[in-house]
């Protein structure tokens, strides 16, 4: 899996547990709605700085939205399986 698309399923998890709406996350990250759906869907790419407000606003550290899962627990095949 790669890390874009690690972040992206990362921010919506995250995003969802604590309640917060798209529209919300981004009013409190000071970030277009647009964008908070375009990331999600691993349409754009986030900077670091991007990936820390974010972050600060769902009360986790950075390297959490960056977190690879642990091995068994992904959706598709791992490399090793190819």
């Amino acid at each position: 899996m790669e890390i874009r698309e690690v972040f992206a399923r990362n921010l919506r998890a995250l995003r969802q547990a604590k309640g917060l709406s798209q529209e919300e996350l981004a009013h409190r990250a000071g970030i277009d709605r647009t964008y908070i759906s375009a990331l999600e869907r691993n349409v754009y790419n986030a900077s670091i700085d991007v990936v820390d407000r974010l972050a600060q606003v769902l009360g986790v550290e950075a390297a959490q939205l960056l977190k690879r899962p642990s091995a068994g627990t992904e959706d598709s095949k791992s490399e090793r399986d190819l």
